[in-house]
């Protein structure tokens, strides 16, 4: 294990205090004790009192406590981050400059898009913790000056089976219905996955996107000593203090003792703040933003301060607060959401204030920047904190760590598989049945239906697609978005887990016809002080990597999520990629559904039988074993660009990935989706040596159920040729029945009530 150490040395030379820090009365001293209560380590203590010369206020060691965390800091993290593409392709700004990514879609727009994980609040108190989430998010997206058109979320849960698991799976969709809804933002897709190493840690991962016009953007940077700082939106309570240490620490018993640490949100007023933010910044008044999340007003002033190589001057005492007698440190360390930190050009305060008071919401001052480099807070007269900004932050004084990497020892067990020791069903059609109603596959219709994902009507393709697709509403523009990740894959290979689960996501979005350009991500893991944990997030980190340079989609920014883990076991490795394609014609887009009767239809790609780490494996056989699929990412590409031609030339009427469950499932849910509308197909698949449950459920990377019209069969399959692409014509659509060769014929109702009301049966009827 190393620190890095490079530290901003200098930062107490130039500065010129009001007077020596001082505890707030009522406050306890700080000792090495309380810092360790804090979740600082002996050696991050020891540092603190180096850098500010002296033993902190017990405020200063809360601010230091929250801007080291691993939630804030990414100490254990942005080592390896850094090794990821962050700049090039269409990106307007690096990874972790703004609030969220921004990249340029053309016509004078941009689209700001980013995903943040709520595991742990979500993990104590469901439905607040997953409303804050897409609240928080939501914030990222309109403080950048862009205007949220679309949610997104990629959700965990332990099995269905336990009453724990449904209550949480309960509250955390509720939470998110309710929020994006109040809110006025559709929620377009998502993913959700059951598995025991969820059981009690879930994840809740939100992901938001917007728009906005070039040059009319935001800044979270504080410049020109003068100039005013104003807090705006809600009043500040003691709700979700220390919230960013809690998402720093494994969940246990304790944690519900921590509810405290969970905010509370009010989509209502989060409406109210999205309007007069938008109206603000184009008002040309602000000179920087940033959203009160984690860490509070400790974070935004920081950050704020050190990204503009400046300092602040904060009094407490006018900050509004909804609850009496607050201290310092729970001013400074409140959660509160719908809040922002507004840095404004000076004289134009009042402008500012009455522009948020039009809309009902607090604007006041707390505040100015300075040319020192200080944070100077100072509460009832007394000087409660005096701390360097570019001390606290990622990227600046904050510490940086390399832990001990080492191969965890399971993988020598579940790595090798031996097909002969797995049993092959007689009866198929079974299994498809069984696959098909399994949690991970069956439809999440359940879920979305909660969600209004009409508002706004920007939506082309709607939720339960390969990926939703939006209309921008200038021109014919279109976007293409989509959260994707395999956790067995990771937990059984996390190099090629990462790599699949970049190359999945942008396959998606492929398959509407758009370009896969750029991704977000959400990086959930264990505990890193752990060397196999700190081994898997070091390889998926890698693959991640391998796979955006070989598609050109850099990474914007995202979120590290660690201590996914309770006294019994640790999550999967779930790194969530949230993909943004764009498709230049959005009346071109392509949807998952057979269209037509006597469709050809033909499977692009290889079919090699993998069955390692497979939905078949797992469900039909209680096996998570066996490698992960193996994936060529210049194949993988190829055939993104082939899927482009064809959709952008009209030349295919669907097109479905092969995913979880393979090839049976896929042309299943390509007859089904389309629900009312149901279009079967008859198949017939070519003897390949393989067993017949690794041809219809294997699950080899870098294939696409397409259809078409006959007459423009050879079209398709010369644009596949071109770009080196298998094309087989496997079937063709049409009656009321799936057959596949001799092995599977199913009827389409039958399929399509399994797989749309399994869900729902389990949490209206548990058995």
């Amino acid at each position: 294990m190393e620190i890095n150490q490079e530290v901003d040395n200098t930062v107490n030379q130039d500065a010129t205090p009001m007077s020596r820090p001082v505890n707030f009365a009522g406050e306890p001293e700080t000792t090495l004790q309380s810092a360790l209560q804090h979740g600082l380590t002996e050696e991050e203590y020891n540092r603190i009192v180096e850098l500010l010369g002296r033993v902190p206020t017990y405020t200063e060691l809360g601010i230091y406590s929250v801007m080291w965390s691993e939630h804030c800091s990414y100490k254990n993290s942005i080592a390896l981050i850094k090794t990821l593409p962050r700049s090039g392709g269409r990106l307007l700004v690096g990874a972790g400059e703004e609030n969220a990514g921004l990249v340029d879609i053309g016509d004078g727009l941009a689209v700001a898009f980013k995903i943040e994980s709520h595991n742990h609040p979500s993990a104590v108190e469901p439905y607040q913790g997953a409303a804050t989430g897409v609240g928080g998010i939501m914030r990222d997206i309109f403080t950048m000056g862009a205007r949220p058109i679309a949610s997104l979320n990629s959700l965990r849960f332990g099995t269905l089976d336990n009453a724990r698991t449904r209550y949480l799976f309960d509250g955390v969709v509720r939470g998110i219905g309710d929020y994006g809804n109040s809110f006025g933002v559709p929620t377009v897709a998502g993913e959700v996955y059951f598995d025991p190493c969820y059981q009690d840690n879930p994840l809740v991962n939100a992901m938001a996107v917007g728009v906005v016009k070039h040059g009319a953007w935001a800044s979270a940077t504080a410049k020109g000593a003068g100039n005013p700082v104003m807090i705006v939106g809600s009043s500040t309570g003691r709700d979700g203090i220390h919230g960013a240490t809690f998402a720093s620490e494994e969940i246990s018993e304790a944690s519900e003792k921590k509810r405290p640490s969970v905010q509370v949100g009010d989509p209502f007023t989060e409406k109210l703040l999205l309007e007069a933010t938008l109206e603000a910044i184009r008002s040309g008044f602000v000179v920087g933003i940033q959203d009160m999340g984690a860490a509070g007003i400790t974070c935004s002033t920081s950050e704020m301060s050190a990204k503009g190589k400046c300092g602040m001057r904060i009094d407490l005492d006018k900050v509004p607060a909804r609850e009496t007698g607050m201290s310092a440190y729970e001013l400074m360390l409140s959660e509160s959401q719908e809040r922002m930190l507004v840095v404004v050009e000076k004289g134009r305060e009042s402008d500012v204030r009455a522009l948020f008071d039009k809309w009902d919401l607090h604007a006041e001052i707390v505040g100015e920047v300075i040319e020192e480099d200080r944070l100077l807070i100072s509460y009832r007269g007394k000087l409660v904190a005096d701390v360097p900004p570019y001390s606290l932050v990622l990227g600046g004084g904050a510490p940086v760590y390399t832990r001990e990497a080492r191969e965890p020892e399971y993988l020598a067990q579940v790595r090798p598989l031996d097909l002969g020791t797995v049993p092959e069903p007689n009866d198929l059609n079974e299994v498809l049945l069984k696959l098909m109603a399994s949690p991970d596959i069956a439809s999440k219709r359940w879920v979305y239906e909660q969600y209004d994902s009409m508002v706004r009507t920007n939506n082309v393709v709607l939720a339960g697609a390969d990926a939703a697709v939006l209309y921008v509403k200038e021109g014919h523009k279109g976007l293409a978005v989509k959260t994707d990740c395999n956790g067995r894959y990771v937990y059984l290979n996390p190099r090629r887990g990462g790599q699949i689960a970049v190359a999945e996501s942008a396959r998606n979005v492929a398959c509407t016809g758009a370009t896969p350009v750029a991704i977000t991500n959400c990086l959930n893991f264990g505990n890193p002080y752990k060397p196999g944990v700190y081994w898997q997030f070091k390889e998926a980190v890698a693959g991640i990597g391998e796979a955006c340079r070989a598609f050109d989609t850099p990474v914007t920014g995202g979120n590290v999520s660690f201590y996914n883990e309770s006294p019994v076991a640790s999550v999967y490795p779930t790194p969530v990629i949230g993909m943004l394609g764009i498709l230049e014609d959005v009346r071109k887009a392509c949807r998952a559904s057979f269209a037509s009767e006597g469709d050809a239809i033909l499977l692009l790609g290889s079919t090699h039988g993998h069955l390692g780490g497979s939905a078949y494996l797992a469900t039909i056989h209680d096996r998570i074993q066996g490698d992960a699929p193996a994936i060529d990412l210049s194949e993988e590409k190829a055939l993104h660009a082939a899927l482009r031609a064809m959709i952008g030339a009209g030349l295919v009427s669907s097109a479905h990935d092969c995913s979880e469950g393979g090839l049976a499932v896929a042309l299943a849910e390509s007859c089904i989706v389309g629900q009312p509308n149901l279009m079967g197909a008859r198949v017939s698949l070519e003897p390949s040596g393989l067993r017949r449950d690794q041809v219809l459920f294997g699950e080899d990377q870098s294939r696409v159920i397409v259809s078409c019209h006959r007459e423009k069969e050879e079209s398709v399959k010369g644009i596949a040729r071109e770009n080196g692409i298998l094309a087989t014509r496997i079937g063709t659509t049409g009656g009321t029945r799936l057959r596949i060769g001799e092995t599977v014929d199913v009827d389409l109702n039958v399929l399509a009530r399994g797989y749309f009301g399994s869900i729902e049966e389990q949490m209206r009827n548990p058995a």
